[in-house]
């Protein structure tokens, strides 16, 4: 079954509330017509029981009797559908008008304690029936004439017109409400369709969105609240996944840029060995040239694997506490032949401890001294200068050498980056170390820096304790 779109929800939504609404306000407005119809009913009614008490309390003689019923005819006069009986103390109709539709039983009752069967009693003693097919409602007044003889009034009003007039309310109502619940759910459609607008930009830029067109980015000026944070949620996401294939294409090519220049050694080396024949000494010369070849490609390739995981997040590096200061010098004892080789000098200071994975800090730090013994000019120095903080533990390596300017120092740790583009690489390294780095750091929940300024590159760990 074919789910329905969410305009069309939100106008089934209004035309709902709206009969809702419109129901109740149907059913309070019909209930207030007929209160009104019972109210002028009722008052129609007790007035001419209060001109026919009126008459009674005039007889006084055996003659005013004779003449009452034809001044109770003269004054019905003119009022259709009026209906009245005068029963005497012994149940017998002294008068009644031609055509009176009073049930048998209603007459002597002056009280809705048990109504008869046909008889519905309203509030105050006013009641309703049906009878030969037509309404009435009436009311029973006890009375007495001037010479103190007991009757009882009873006064009906036919109100079939009230009856029409209510069913055709009803009808015309109800016509009124189905047209207005229709006349809401089409505008709450437009208005939802209107509404939603910027929802469909977003659904039409995430359907055109892929790798070639990153770029755009959803307008968020004018955007209702409820919109505005998905608009800009959305637009932070693209960015990203803009980010994303930016660096992946460059690691792409810097992957087939990197590897090209150990392949095409290899081939040339070995087209070279191939051309003519070669003595034992010349064939072991060239594999060894391939065995270095085949190191650089085999660390290449290492420490692109130890970045994909680092990336899926692969990384998890175990709780123990790491002396730093030690390990820095097990590394400077590493390096040491070669820092002799390029005329640099290593120095160490301070002490910090920090918890983490002992291989993974070593790495990192290996990296981070090495890439400054790389760097530094003959007759410098690099300086590991070693910190404890009340929340962690710091680490700067400090090297002299030419400023990196400032534009380059955010990027450092990406990829493959060079400061110089046009520089080529020549045994110093894959172009992986600093990224190796900041992986490491980051999966022990710390940060790395680097600033260049006065001769001094600088590299700041911290890390903090878990």
């Amino acid at each position: 079954m074919k789910a329905l779109s969410l305009t069309s929800r939100i106008s089934l939504l209004f035309a709902a509330t709206a009969a809702v609404v419109l129901l109740a306000t149907g059913y309070f407005l019909t209930r207030a017509v007929e209160a009104h119809f019972l109210e002028g009913d009722r008052h129609e009614i007790e007035g001419k029981l209060e001109l026919i008490r009126h008459l009674l309390q005039r007889v006084d003689r055996h003659e005013a009797l004779d003449r009452l019923p034809k001044q109770l005819d003269d004054a019905l006069v003119g009022h259709h559908g009026l209906s009245v009986a005068v029963v005497d103390a012994s149940g017998g109709i002294w008068f009644a008008t031609s055509g009176a539709g009073f049930p048998h039983a209603l007459l002597p009752r002056r009280d809705c304690g048990k109504p008869p069967d046909t008889v519905t009693c309203l509030d105050e003693t006013l009641r309703q029936w049906r009878q030969d097919g037509h309404d009435y409602r009436g009311l029973v007044a006890p009375m007495r004439t001037g010479n103190g003889e007991h009757q009882s009034v009873a006064v009906a009003l036919e109100i079939d017109h009230h009856e029409v007039f209510m069913a055709r309310f009803r009808e015309m109502l109800g016509l009124a409400m189905a047209l207005a619940a229709l006349a809401t759910a089409s505008l709450g459609w437009i208005a939802a369709r209107r509404g939603l607008a910027p929802l469909r930009r977003v659904t039409e830029l995430a359907a055109g969105t892929t790798a070639l067109h990153l770029a755009s980015r959803l307008p968020v000026a004018g955007l209702p609240p409820e919109l505005h944070t998905l608009a800009t949620t959305f637009n932070a996401m693209l960015a990203r996944l803009d980010d994303s294939f930016r660096r992946l294409s460059e690691f792409s090519s810097d992957i087939a840029h990197e590897l090209r220049t150990p392949i095409s050694n290899l081939l040339t080396q070995a087209q070279v060995a191939l051309s003519s024949a070669r003595g034992n000494e010349e064939y072991r010369e060239i594999l060894y040239s391939s065995l270095e070849e085949y190191e650089r490609m085999a660390q290449m390739v290492g420490d692109m694997l130890y970045l994909a995981q680092a990336d899926n997040g692969l990384l998890k590096p175990t709780q123990a506490s790491v002396n730093l200061a030690a390990e820095t010098h097990d590394l400077f004892d590493y390096f040491e032949a070669w820092a002799e080789e390029r005329g640099v000098t290593l120095a160490q200071s301070g002490e910090a401890v920090a918890p983490g994975d002992r291989l993974m800090l070593r790495r990192a730090l290996s990296n981070l001294i090495s890439n400054a013994i790389r760097h530094t000019p003959r007759g410098q120095g690099v300086l590991v200068s070693l910190e404890r903080r009340a929340d962690g533990a710091g680490i700067t390596v400090e090297n002299a050498g030419p400023e990196i300017p400032a534009e380059h120092l955010p990027r450092l740790f990406d990829r493959f980056y060079r400061v110089d583009a046009s520089r080529q690489r020549k045994g110093d390294g894959a172009g992986l170390g600093l990224a190796i780095v900041k992986s490491i750091v980051e999966a022990h929940g710390g940060s790395i820096t680097a600033t260049s300024a006065n001769g001094k590159t600088r590299f700041r760990i911290q890390l903090p304790f878990f």
